[in-house]
């Protein structure tokens, strides 16, 4: 049609716009007669003005209907993403109150890796709000149950008991010294993980040690052979460690005030652990440190009966005591009531110590212990001596005390037999 110099198209009854060549566009108008409605740029035809318009209209519907949904999907994923955003704000905030951070909150559980609302319930439940049956051992200032939680974790619940609960005023001293506690991190000290501080219960959360205390393991005769020596003086061993570490390792030393046999658990190896520090005190190194008695009796240090002004050394005085229990296999009171005197110008007292043998006080339910463990034993005996003194000067730190059984170095090898209870007390007096 390029090739095109004149058309006629009249009376075919066309419609529609005319192509874009010269030959239309420079045709007369009879040439485009009798048309139905032809539109174009030619001569007599209208301009297809109409068509083009509706072309544009058309096409910018659909552009203003593609920005709509576009528009629509947009504002709906911002809402998603705000709904998001909101709901994990909430579960973040929900998850912070919680986590009891304040100790002056009048329903607080703190405990590792926990929720403690939860935990709380779970504790209430899995021991049938304390029932009797879950009992395995009772202090003071408090029963202990255990709790298989849900989790396939056993924790022992110490819950305090009700004259402590309805005392809010030392509770809440008592719980703001658990805070510290927690950050205690030693093997020869049973893990405290929490606390719960509530009207209706307030309790203790530790690491169960099924081991047992000292003082059921050594009252229980089918235990003693599985106890042996060597058991025995690492028990000896542990304690003095945990002690050294809380008089001179920690930030602010620590002052346990109930060292005795009930307070000392095993776990499965019978390694000692440490527990009950429901009455323990921080020791303030610029001050006087004075406090109501606390402590077991026949495990508490003399000077505590003239005066309440306490420090490490009270600590010290109860390890003395413990330590003679684990190798006697019975608590020593008749033993130390009885050598109290030695160091004093008594010769009855000190005859009756030379007469003593060390082999016939200790357990006699163990063969007699021999070669190395038997110098350990005069050690730990020596050591304990050192400890009794009934002024708490000429007590050795623990320190000392876990320096030298880690050493084990014996100043007396090879008497076990033969050495006596003064000879070891007459030591013991004259070194400095």
């Amino acid at each position: 049609m390029a090739s095109l110099t004149s058309i006629d198209v009249s009376y075919n009854q066309l419609e529609g716009p005319l192509p874009n060549i010269k030959a239309f566009q420079e045709a007369p108008f009879e040439a485009f007669k009798g048309n139905k409605g032809l539109c174009g740029n030619a001569t007599g035809l209208k301009t297809c003005l109409t068509k083009l318009n509706n072309g544009d209209v058309e096409k910018k519907g659909k552009k203003v209907m593609l920005l709509t949904v576009l528009l629509v999907f947009g504002i709906l994923f911002l809402l998603l993403m705000v709904l998001g955003i909101l709901m994990a704000f909430r579960k973040k905030v929900r998850n912070t109150k919680n986590k009891p951070s304040r100790v002056n909150h009048d329903n607080v559980f703190a405990i590792w890796s926990y929720d403690g609302k939860m935990v709380y319930e779970n504790i209430i439940e899995v021991t049938e709000n304390f029932n009797a049956k879950y009992c395995v051992g009772e202090g003071g200032y408090g029963t202990v149950y255990r709790a298989d939680l849900p989790n396939g974790q056993v924790v022992a619940v110490k819950k305090l008991h009700a004259a402590l609960d309805d005392d809010w005023a030392n509770l809440k001293g008592f719980t703001s010294e658990i805070h510290a506690l927690i950050e205690i991190r030693h093997h020869n000290i049973v893990k405290l993980y929490g606390y719960c501080s509530h009207p209706r219960h307030s309790f203790l959360v530790y690491e169960f040690l099924e081991g047992g205390s000292l003082e059921k393991v050594l009252s229980t005769d089918d235990d003693i052979v599985v106890f042996d020596w060597i058991k025995r003086v690492n028990t000896v061993k542990g304690v003095a460690n945990a002690l050294s570490y809380m008089h001179h390792d920690c930030f602010q030393p620590i002052i346990h005030r109930d060292i005795s046999s009930k307070n000392v658990l095993f776990d499965l190896e019978y390694v000692a652990h440490i527990s009950d520090f429901g009455t323990a005190r921080f020791m303030n190194l610029n001050s006087s440190n004075w406090t109501s008695f606390a402590g077991t009796f026949g495990y508490a240090a003399p000077e505590l009966a003239y005066t309440m002004a306490v420090d490490e050394k009270c600590d010290v005085y109860s390890f003395g005591v413990l330590a003679l229990e684990v190798i006697m296999g019975k608590h020593p009171c008749d033993l130390i009531s009885s050598l109290s005197s030695s160091s004093s110008s008594s010769s009855t007292s000190t005859a009756t110590a030379q007469e003593i043998f060390l082999k016939d006080v200790l357990d006699q339910r163990l063969l007699p212990p021999r070669n190395q463990v038997a110098e350990q034993i005069v050690v730990v005996a020596k050591l304990a001596f050192s400890c009794l003194h009934t002024t708490p000067q000429p007590r050795p730190t623990m320190q000392q005390v876990a320096t030298i059984l880690l050493k084990q170095r014996p100043t007396l090898q090879n008497q076990f037999y033969t050495i006596t209870l003064g000879q070891l007390f007459d030591i013991n007096c004259s070194s400095s």
